[in-house]
């Protein structure tokens, strides 16, 4: 079963799809919810008799029938369903209403049309004849054909063009024709596409290298590096050679092969970046990205300790795949009581839901402390609906998540002239977990690190008014990616959502504001202090 996902809307230049269509609809998956199948069945039927022509209400319909042990009115239905366009073969074979039917000899029949169609569809938008082989350069058809690919899935797909109002990019396609060209090398072609998906300032919004130039792109020292008061330092040292020959967590960059740190980042950094605000791009200039390149290549730094005293090192890159047997693993779940009976629990990434699993499991525990705090500085994000399972056990009622919208852009209504709107998906519910419920204080504090599925935690969290946001404001990207490949082995993504607080606040280019404004120090980072974790700690011992 497909809940109805799309609102109507309206035009006075075309018939609209009568009132009573929807309503009947509405009333067949009342009917559905309360398992009375052979009403809501004919409900649905009546809805597609009175002009309903919306795919859920064909796709819903047939469940209800088969549901009601009507085999060949589904089977007509999903028909039905198949000539208008719905092809997602994967709903199909795991959507347990349809039961019933895969034992009759026309539901093979009906998966084999659906696959295809499915894959004529993925074919359309994202053709292989745009996934060329990888080679050391590119034919100009292929760096052509690469750019307008991008240009034109940006141009009908993009959701953040009014975040950005005075691109134009037409403009920018016919500017980008010749430096595309004259690209020497594969490595130079998509280092120019990424100086150009730059400018659309979104985080959700990239060019991605072909893999066979990941060590050549992306290769870094063994240390990781933190942005504090504007300034680079490094803030984990991986490798114990490094140690003995000085390089120690604390020690500010403050030169790159012989540039001042700032203006290396500036210069060599900062036009490659596809960020969303200026605290993204600050961690994206000077932690993220600041030391990549060549594995063939070292990189000369000038280091300054607390003291003072500045000294140079020669520090090599290594690839990805060397860096992952140095680095430490990452967790998902960190829980542990701090003084005062405070549960601290910190979510590190939403991209499986390890998190949400270990929360739940870890539940009862966790329960028995005075307050919570959930830490997402470091969480990047992955899949919003983790945070939100995790939300679930804070209320007793239900809770909005973010609102959402995307283009709606119809040819027709361009010919005529009509302006574009925006497809409303209206505002996300969650319910609440019920049996495990957390009614004493909680706080949650927030990074520009924070990111995309974390930043949807921190937005119903905040809508739920359950408590304080601390630290400094997120990154400020989320939204639903498209992907599609590039010639000659990379891709590209184009953010094609965008969301909003549940009463419609932007956070999306401006980042999830704290109600309590943390920023480290310098001091802070050098002395190994918490501040934010402090400011919440002693923002719970004032409600006690």
């Amino acid at each position: 079963m497909i809940q109805r996902l799309c609102r109507i809307f309206f035009c006075l230049l075309v018939c609209s799809l009568p009132v009573w269509a929807q309503s009947l609809s509405e009333k067949a998956y009342a009917a559905y919810q309360r398992k009375d199948f052979p009403a809501s069945a004919q409900l649905y039927l009546d809805a597609l008799k009175a002009g309903d022509r919306d795919s859920n209400t064909y796709y819903n319909g047939a469940c209800a029938l088969a549901l009601a042990g009507k085999p060949n009115e589904a089977f007509d239905l999903l028909g039905q369903l198949l000539k208008q366009g719905w092809a997602d073969v994967g709903q199909l074979k795991q959507d347990e209403d349809f039961s019933s039917l895969r034992s009759d000899a026309r539901w093979q029949t009906l998966v084999a049309q659906t696959e295809a169609a499915q894959k004529r569809q993925n074919d359309f938008w994202n053709s292989p004849a745009f996934k060329t082989p990888f080679s050391v350069t590119l034919s100009e058809d292929e760096k052509v054909a690469g750019l307008s690919k991008f240009w034109s899935e940006v141009r009908f797909n993009f959701a953040n063009f009014d975040l950005v109002p005075a691109l134009d990019w037409d403009k920018l396609y016919l500017e980008y024709l010749p430096k595309v060209r004259q690209a020497k090398t594969t490595q130079e072609y998509y280092r120019t596409l990424t100086e150009l998906c730059a400018q659309l300032k979104d985080a959700h919004t990239n060019v991605n290298y072909p893999n066979e130039l990941r060590d050549e792109v992306y290769a870094r020292p063994l240390i990781a590096t933190r942005v504090v008061e504007g300034r680079p330092f490094i803030r984990l040292v991986m490798d114990d050679k490094l140690k003995q020959d000085g390089i120690v967590a604390g020690l500010e960059i403050v030169e790159i092969n012989g540039q001042s740190a700032r203006q290396y980042a500036e210069q060599h950094i900062k036009p490659y970046q596809s960020m969303s605000t200026p605290q993204d791009m600050e961690v994206r200039m000077f932690e993220y990205a600041l030391l990549n390149g060549s594995v063939k290549d070292s990189v000369e730094l000038t280091l300054r300790d607390a003291e003072g005293r500045q000294f140079k090192k020669m520090l090599p890159r290594v690839s990805s795949g060397v860096r992952a047997q140095f680095a430490p693993k990452r967790v998902s779940f960190e829980f542990k009581i701090l003084p005062g009976n405070i549960a601290y629990v910190a979510l590190n990434e939403f991209e499986s839901d390890a998190a949400s699993k270990e929360f739940a499991a870890r539940f009862d525990e966790i329960a028995k402390a005075d307050a919570i705090i959930f830490d997402i500085r470091e969480n990047g994000g992955g899949n919003s609906g983790v945070g939100w399972d995790i939300l679930t056990h804070l209320t007793d009622k239900p809770f909005r998540t973010s609102r959402w919208r995307t283009r709606n852009y119809r040819p027709t209504f361009r010919a005529w002239g009509t302006p574009e709107g925006w497809h409303d998906g209206g505002t996300g519910e969650r319910k609440p977990q019920g049996t495990k419920r957390y009614a004493k204080p909680v706080v949650v504090l927030i990074s520009p690190r924070t990111f995309s599925a974390a930043e949807d935690f921190a937005v119903a969290f905040d809508a739920m008014q359950r408590g304080k946001l601390i630290g400094e404001a997120t990154g400020g990207s989320t939204g639903q990616p498209l992907f599609f490949n590039l010639p000659g082995g990379g891709s590209a993504r184009v953010c094609t959502k965008r969301d909003t607080y549940p009463d419609g606040r932007e956070f999306v280019g401006v980042g999830v504001q704290p109600q309590l404004a943390v920023t480290p120090t310098i001091a802070d980072f050098r002395a190994q202090r918490d501040s934010v974790l402090e400011a919440a700690l002693a923002e719970l011992k004032k409600r006690n």
